[in-house]
């Protein structure tokens, strides 16, 4: 593996949406996300992690050392059991062994997550996948569904810390959620399907209606951290590693087309690079730099000309570099 990072990172991400719906609430019919209070859009941080997984995807296809923990089709289970068979580690041998075996494994499984998966060691994970129990271990009850005895609680709880935990991986790659620069207002547009689901429906009637949520438009901006102290402590997040990264990032909405999602861009990636491990300024400072004004705000925006991006380069603290991609 690479050596890790040495320099803490601060970025803003950019981008915007046409016509589309760039993150859908369950909640709400899948309406785009809103701030209830202000009509801002939002974009949650795992809707970006879920594009930057996917470009690596695409991009590395599974060669060592980018594939991916958490991807459709794919369960964490049969993931973790890469690691057992790889480190020749017997579940049911090591759940019963002491407390310093059991450690000594699961610092050897996290090691290998990290070194074979991207975005464990990017973003981290919850590693309680490991914990082993016994899918018969329940508490006995009575007919009134009560407990009958403490010793079976007792035994629950011990078999339960006899399993592997890995913990929780904190990643050195951080995102905040993205909020629309000005508010946005969500449409459902009302859609006619001329196919009919089935045979009983056909006979009393010739189209269906269906809806779909839009954005006109919205421009978007994200904060993410880069901690190079993460890096080198926890997942070994490289140089190489990073470069991907901001590479993802610019290219999250290229291979991620739909026609639900209208037409998305990466419109401009601002990288603050600190010369220091632990960092040179906050970074909320360093993301006050950055301005993004609306031109004529007596109409809405439609597109990115109707805006400004500008980066005060002149306040930027000493031992920062900045690095502007678009």
């Amino acid at each position: 593996m690479s050596e890790p990072i040495k320099n803490r990172y601060d970025f803003v991400v950019l981008f915007d949406v046409e016509n589309g719906n760039p993150n859908g609430d369950p909640d709400a019919g899948n309406m785009p996300r809103v701030d209830p209070e202000t009509g801002h859009g939002i974009v949650t941080d795992v809707c970006l992690k879920r594009k930057i997984r996917n470009y690596v995807e695409i991009a590395k296809e599974d060669e060592p050392g980018y594939g991916i923990y958490i991807k459709e089709g794919i369960t964490l289970e049969s993931n973790d059991k890469r690691a057992y068979k790889y480190l020749e580690i017997d579940e049911n041998k090591i759940k019963m062994a002491v407390r310093s075996e059991r450690d000594a494994a699961a610092c050897k499984i996290r090691n290998f997550m990290c070194e074979n998966f991207y975005d464990i060691r990017t973003f981290g994970a919850v590693m309680t996948t490991f914990t082993k129990t016994d899918d018969n271990d329940k508490e006995t009850t009575d007919e009134n569904n009560k407990e009958v005895s403490d010793d079976n609680k007792k035994n629950k709880t011990n078999k339960k810390k006899n399993g592997l935990n890995c913990g929780q991986v904190r990643g050195p790659v951080q995102l905040g959620f993205a909020r629309s620069i000005d508010s946005v207002v969500p449409q459902e547009l009302a859609i006619i399907r001329t196919a009919i689901t089935t045979e009983k429906d056909a006979e009393n009637k010739k189209t269906e209606f269906g809806g779909k949520w839009v954005v006109p438009y919205g421009l978007y901006r994200a904060e993410g951290y880069v901690s190079a102290n993460l890096a080198r402590k926890t997942t070994g997040f490289s140089e190489e590693d990073l470069e991907l990264l901001w590479q993802a990032i610019m290219n999250m909405f290229e291979n991620d087309r739909s026609a639900a999602r209208g037409k998305m861009i990466t419109r401009k990636l601002i990288i603050f690079k600190h010369s220091s491990e632990l960092g040179n300024a906050p970074a909320h400072k360093l993301f006050d730099l950055v301005k993004v004004e609306r031109i004529d705000k007596s109409k809405p925006a439609r597109s990115y000309a109707d805006y400004t991006v500008t980066v005060d380069k002149s306040a930027v603290p000493e031992g920062v570099s900045i690095e502007c991609r678009d």
